[in-house]
């Protein structure tokens, strides 16, 4: 068996890409154990109450943790498997095309687990690539400046609201930057499917001095302090995490529709320990797991058996149609085609500046 310190001399001699490396040690003290590795694009801190939880029912299991872009996970997968070297575990993230890109080209093995056969299909492709998460994209907004009034639940409101709050709010809305937010892009490419009537969303926010940020964080920072009135399409996982600790952050599930995109787990092809890698897919996908995800993350959980606030289940009940989850599917990788992608882009570029 591999000791944690021999795989972290591997590991760190196989990639070029650099990570927040952190080791979660066996928790039954044993300095030899196995060491599971993952690459994630999920925060450490995040992370840890999930890989806490795995310990505690895998005590024999060291956790080698790397947090990663979601490109770099993609590249060091196909780059180390290439070179016919190991690679990790399981691999986590929130480029739902760039994973299912690896599990089509061959780059993740099937992993049947126990809850395989019960997952929503739109959320299982072929056992091989699984959708973890269920986290709608929302528009977050700075409560005390809507005292007395209602914020935007529709994206014709949103657009109304910009027109008629003009110069009050020029230069006070956020949303992604499309270039460089994988997460952002595909919402984008969501929207156009959906909203026939997305670009005039899209020149509004342009003409109101729309300010773009690669990251959620970015942008619900600046609404909790009151910078920004308003954010567009926003992970919903990361603004519930701050409104949990913030009074001022509120969320808007649209009420036209609201996409649900979801952070993608698959056991690579190459992995060091496969066994392993399923391992820590049937705790993420198990009730106590799944359950850890929606309380201690504030993260959707997706699981039939899990119900309760922040999970598929509840929202479903509540919003039925006007959830819209991407399914895990090959569809996802047409805007991995560089053309089409470039010319969303140039679209969105264009209409940013069309006002």
């Amino acid at each position: 068996m591999r000791s944690v310190v021999t795989l972290l001399a591997l590991l760190a001699a196989a990639s070029s890409a650099y990570a927040d490396v952190t080791v979660f040690p066996a928790a039954n003290g044993d300095a030899a154990a196995r060491a599971l590795v993952v690459y994630s694009s999920l925060d450490t801190p995040l992370a840890r109450p999930m890989i806490e939880g795995f310990q505690k029912a895998n005590p024999d299991v060291a956790v080698h943790y790397e947090e990663l872009l979601t490109t770099d996970i993609y590249d060091r997968v196909v780059a180390e498997t290439d070179a016919a070297r190991k690679t990790a575990d399981i691999a986590f993230s929130s480029a739902m095309d760039l994973q299912v890109k690896l599990a089509n080209d061959g780059y993740a093995q099937e992993s049947p687990v126990s809850m395989s056969e019960r997952w929503p299909r739109w959320a299982n492709w072929r056992n091989t690539a699984y959708a973890l998460t269920f986290e709608p994209a929302v528009f977050v907004y700075h409560k005390p400046s809507f005292q007395g009034t209602e914020p935007p639940a529709t994206r014709e409101q949103f657009v109304a609201y910009l027109k008629q709050r003009g110069d009050a709010v020029y230069g006070r809305i956020g949303t992604y930057d499309i270039e460089r937010s994988g997460v952002g892009f595909m919402l984008m490419a969501r929207d156009q499917e959906q909203f026939p009537d997305i670009w005039s969303v899209i020149r509004t926010m342009g003409a109101s001095g729309v300010k773009l940020y690669s990251t959620s964080s970015a942008i619900v920072e600046r609404i909790a302090d009151g910078r920004f009135v308003l954010g567009y399409n926003i992970l919903g996982s990361y603004a519930a995490e701050w409104a949990a600790r913030d009074d001022d952050v509120g969320i808007v599930l649209p009420q036209d529709y609201t996409v649900v995109m979801s952070r993608i787990g698959l056991v690579p092809s190459a992995a060091v320990s496969p066994d392993l890698g399923r391992r820590f897919l049937d705790y993420f996908m198990s009730n106590a797991g799944q359950e850890v995800l929606a309380r201690r993350l504030h993260i959707g959980a997706i699981n039939p058996d899990v119900s309760g606030e922040n999970t598929a289940n509840r929202m479903q009940q509540v919003l039925g149609a006007q959830l819209r989850p991407v399914p895990v599917s090959p569809g996802l990788m047409v805007y991995l085609d560089q053309v089409k992608r470039n010319r969303v882009i140039q679209r969105w570029n264009q209409a940013l500046k069309d006002h």
